[in-house]
């Protein structure tokens, strides 16, 4: 494991191979589980903020269930808030096209109608962070899934790490000189 400022990074981040192979997953991982994105109190309120915006991009169903359940509830699992899930698990901001699943918001960011991409835990997947409260510290962890089997499949053909596919999201969440210190670490201990 590498410890860099106060985030402590599991070693199959910078061993395991990932590139998200959407065409066979069909965005899965945006209906499969036992609660939604879970979210921090500043993306809740950027949502929020930039809902009516956001609103247009997503399904009838989700609107509906977001006007009378709000966008966020409280996961005692995760100790943490996250998107709000329709009857049948699917996120209330995910929005389908052709039978894949794409981010409502993230349609909305690319459309330009919100600075904000999506929520940090979305972006970062597979990596889920743990926070250690006796010490301070995020742990980053690989969340091992067979959804992302065919994306394993994919890093694994074109020897894309998973810290190396999730550099635009390492860099959003924790910064350049983050993601430097990272792949510096990685080069220095895989010669």
């Amino acid at each position: 494991m590498f410890l860099i400022d106060d985030v402590l990074i599991n070693e199959e981040i910078y061993q395991k191979n990932f590139i998200c192979n959407i065409e066979k997953c069909k965005g899965a991982c945006c209906w499969e589980g036992d609660f939604g994105a879970p979210l921090d109190v500043d993306e809740i309120e950027l949502i929020e903020k930039d809902y009516e915006a956001i609103k247009v991009h997503l399904d009838q169903e989700g609107i509906d269930h977001i006007e009378k359940n709000g966008i966020y509830e409280y996961v005692k699992d995760l100790r943490k808030n996250a998107t709000t899930l329709l009857k049948d698990g699917r996120c209330v901001f995910l929005s389908m096209k052709d039978g894949v699943a794409k981010c409502g918001i993230e349609k909305a960011h690319e459309a330009g109608v919100t600075n904000f991409k999506k929520p940090i835990s979305c972006h970062l997947y597979p990596i889920r962070i743990d926070q250690n409260k006796e010490n301070g510290f995020d742990v980053l962890k690989y969340d091992k899934w067979d959804i992302c089997n065919a994306a394993c499949t994919l890093g694994d053909e074109h020897k894309v790490r998973i810290y190396e596919f999730l550099k635009d999201a390492l860099t959003r969440k924790y910064g350049d000189e983050f993601y430097a210190q990272l792949k510096a670490l990685v080069q220095k201990f895989s010669n």
